[in-house]
């Protein structure tokens, strides 16, 4: 009996199978399947994702050489896992896109102490860990404080054109903070403020960036207002710890983003509880729950809590930030998961921009 052929339309089939949980469509009609070659029994392709910080890569991957292999015919199949990041943003009318980005995040909370800063630069590093390119601009232009969270000493240089940000950690940073002495104060009428934001979006070199991270300022002030009406942000991260009081201003924050048409790519409960690490008691320090009850009551989404853990606040003093310190740790993976979430929900973001485009195989 002579052996079955294996064809492209079988092989495809069987791909159709194996679906995104988060887009809800098979990986064949979303393009994902790329560079099909088959040479007898042998099958390679690749499977080229929106976002390397893909949460179910490795699931899908063995989804997909599950269904191959049961082709008949196919004693071997090869997958390489690639991604592509997708802008989730189109500009529209005043608000061109920024050179260099794909997708601006800001990270936001109702009102400060929630630790929102130290969540957005653990944030920042976790997705480049995944293997995004990831940039940050510090918002808080009037207590500007990565270069001490990222242990940034240098000034900002110029190519003669545009600003060149500061790197570390693989990050790409622009902040007022190397700007300015450690003690010197920003007093800055609004106006001021705008150009300055303006300057950090548009005068910049960003360097080919998948997400650019906004670090702002707490509460719902100018900041807010620049951005939004300077460039098309793909999504807002809220900050919150669980305790009533952060709640109730965290609510006034998802408003304020929604109201100045940014969507809200999720909540992030930090300071969630504290593992004791000589009996490993868990308390609820700041109370339980209330970050994930705000998402459920706004119908945003909730992409995770982050635990109290003395090595997160030494590492911000520090400049050595915990995933990078410390990548192994309890805390460190949940900053981890927030980012594949994150990363997630910009996806899906990206597929409502438009429609989902039908890729041929190559």
């Amino acid at each position: 009996m002579s052996p079955t052929t294996v064809t492209e339309a079988a092989i495809l089939e069987a791909l159709a199978a194996v679906q995104d949980p988060d887009l809800h469509r098979d990986i064949v009609a979303l393009g994902f399947v790329k560079n099909l070659r088959i040479d007898g029994g042998r099958v390679t392709f690749t499977i080229e994702l929106t976002t390397p910080a893909c949460p179910v890569k490795d699931q899908m991957k063995e989804q997909a050489r599950a269904a191959v292999a049961r082709v008949p015919g196919v004693s071997e199949v090869e997958i390489t896992m690639s991604a592509r990041v997708r802008a989730a943003m189109k500009p529209d009318e005043g608000r061109a896109p920024v050179e260099g980005v794909k997708n601006i995040i800001a990270v936001g909370a109702g009102k400060g102490g929630v630790g929102k800063t130290t969540v957005a630069v653990n944030l920042a590093i976790a997705l480049s860990r995944r293997g995004s390119r990831v940039g940050m601009i510090d918002g808080d232009i009037y207590g500007p404080n990565l270069p001490i969270m990222l242990g940034l000493r240098s000034s900002l240089t110029t190519d003669g054109q545009k600003i060149l940000p500061a790197e570390r950690y693989g990050i790409q940073v622009v902040s007022m903070g190397s700007m300015t002495s450690d003690d010197a104060a920003v007093i800055w009428r609004g106006p001021m403020l705008h150009s300055a934001i303006q300057q950090f979006f548009r005068d910049v070199r960003w360097d080919n960036l998948d997400y650019l991270i906004v670090d702002m300022p707490p509460g719902t002030g100018d900041v807010a207002l620049s951005v939004s009406h300077t460039v098309a942000v793909a999504g807002a991260i809220v900050v919150t710890t669980p305790q009533p009081v952060a709640v109730a201003d965290s609510r006034r924050a998802v408003g304020m983003y929604q109201k100045l048409n940014i969507p809200a790519l999720g909540i992030i409960e930090n300071m969630s509880y504290f593992v004791c690490p000589s009996c490993q008691h868990e308390a609820d320090i700041f109370g339980h729950g209330g970050g994930e009850q705000l998402a459920e009551q706004l119908g945003v989404p909730f992409l995770g809590r982050i635990p109290i853990y003395q090595p997160i606040r030494e590492g911000g003093d520090t400049g050595v930030p915990l995933v990078i310190s410390d990548p192994d740790s309890v805390a460190a993976r949940a900053f981890l998961q927030v980012a594949e979430q994150t990363a997630a929900q910009l996806s899906i973001a990206s597929y409502r921009t438009g429609p989902i485009p039908l890729t041929p195989v190559r």
